[in-house]
């Protein structure tokens, strides 16, 4: 049924009914540019009290002409990302990327999680790219919008067949994600740190099993997370946490417990980020925590607004990543001072090695993207 767009959410009890099991979202609201609102209503049969279905996740295919991203944002460390996925199985309630689903003509809420989108050919797209004349290395980011080694990963390989095009290229990169599965990776990524051309992070929120249960459905347990920064160090790997994002009266007073369980197992440098909600990101949130943090919630949204100018989010460059004001200051000066006192802020790695770079030869001469020898010959090679 179509309606008219309306600002007022759910009440209580339909939230209730609406929340699936290992998911985040609690709704699917239409997107942003949608024309109409569809609302579920009973029918009269008592059809709303049924058990739900469970959602599915699907794969369709994003046929993007090209994977590198550019950006000329002054608050990130990067000019160029690649992300083989649309969508993000983990199903974090919070993350920042799920706006992004509206863009596709579906809801940043179960959509996102559930109706992914992926880049098969993104290797091939990488590798012609990296041979166009003037192109110039510098490192790619690898999960900047969504997680690069989510549960799809498993079965499309994407993420590794764009590493090999990388490790071939000896082509500098950087990689964040919340899952355990970079491990599959390792004597991919372990030759290349030994030329200083690649570092990694994991994503840490919280400590808390349950909480992060809840906020992070279908990703890594925490301590599956710090086992992974602990291989990715064995492995000679330098690796840092994220403890991101930081929630107001949530996890944020988790964050020295974090940083000193990351250092333990071998993280070399750490950042953070003050939680987001831009777009539809504020109303799943807020849902999320009217179901598993009543008692909080009105605390949580205060402590954010104090930290945002009275707003709920800031977009400003500078701003939107660490908040301001008092409260933001406090995050700013514990983290400051635990990775102080833990040796954080004094070990980190080298600027990665740009020097290295050549670009993939043309799949006319010998190997196609994925390394595949292809049997043709340059016109001028000899026998």
């Amino acid at each position: 049924m179509a309606r008219p767009r309306s600002s007022s959410p759910p009440d209580p009890a339909s939230l209730a009914r609406s929340v699936r099991k290992g998911r985040g979202a609690a709704s699917n609201a239409d997107g942003r540019f949608e024309p109409a609102r569809h609302e579920p209503e009973d029918d009269g049969w008592g059809g709303l009290d049924e058990p739900l279905v469970p959602l599915a996740t699907t794969l369709g295919v994003d046929s993007a002409r090209s994977v590198i991203t550019r950006n000329d944002s002054p608050d990130i460390p990067f000019d160029r990302s690649i992300n083989p996925y649309r969508g993000c199985e983990h199903g974090c309630i919070y993350c920042y990327a799920r706006p992004s689903h509206a863009y596709l003509g579906l809801s940043p809420g179960l959509d996102f999680e559930t109706r992914l989108y992926a880049k098969p050919d993104a290797a091939a797209r990488l590798a012609d790219e990296l041979r166009a004349p003037g192109y110039c290395p510098q490192p790619i980011a690898l999960g900047t919008n969504t997680d690069p080694y989510q549960p799809v990963e498993r079965r499309t390989g994407i993420t590794r067949a764009i590493l090999e095009v990388l490790a071939r290229c000896e082509h500098p990169l950087t990689i964040v994600t919340k899952s355990a599965l970079i491990e599959r990776d390792l004597d991919l990524l372990g030759p290349m740190a030994q030329k200083n051309l690649v570092k990694a992070f994991l994503s840490v929120t919280t400590l808390k099993r349950d909480l992060a249960r809840r906020l992070e459905p279908r990703a890594a347990a925490p301590e599956r997370r710090l086992e992974a920064i602990a291989r990715l160090s064995q492995a000679g790997i330098p690796v840092g946490v994220m403890v991101a994002p930081v929630i107001p009266v949530l996890t944020d007073g988790e964050i020295e417990a974090i940083l000193a369980a990351a250092r333990e197992a071998g993280a070399r440098e750490a950042g953070y980020i003050l939680l987001r909600l831009p777009r539809e990101v504020k109303d799943l949130f807020k849902e999320w925590l009217a179901l598993h943090a009543p008692l909080s919630a009105a605390h949580v949204m205060a402590r954010l607004r104090e930290a945002r100018g009275g707003r709920e989010y800031d977009a400003r460059f500078g701003v939107r990543m660490r908040g301001e004001g008092e409260y933001a200051d406090l995050i700013r000066a514990r983290f400051a001072l635990a990775c102080r006192r833990l040796g954080l802020d004094r070990r980190k790695p080298a600027a990665l090695d740009l020097s290295r770079f050549r670009p993939p030869p043309s799949p006319a001469n010998a190997n196609d993207a994925t390394g595949a020898a292809t049997g043709q010959l340059d016109l001028f090679e000899g026998p």
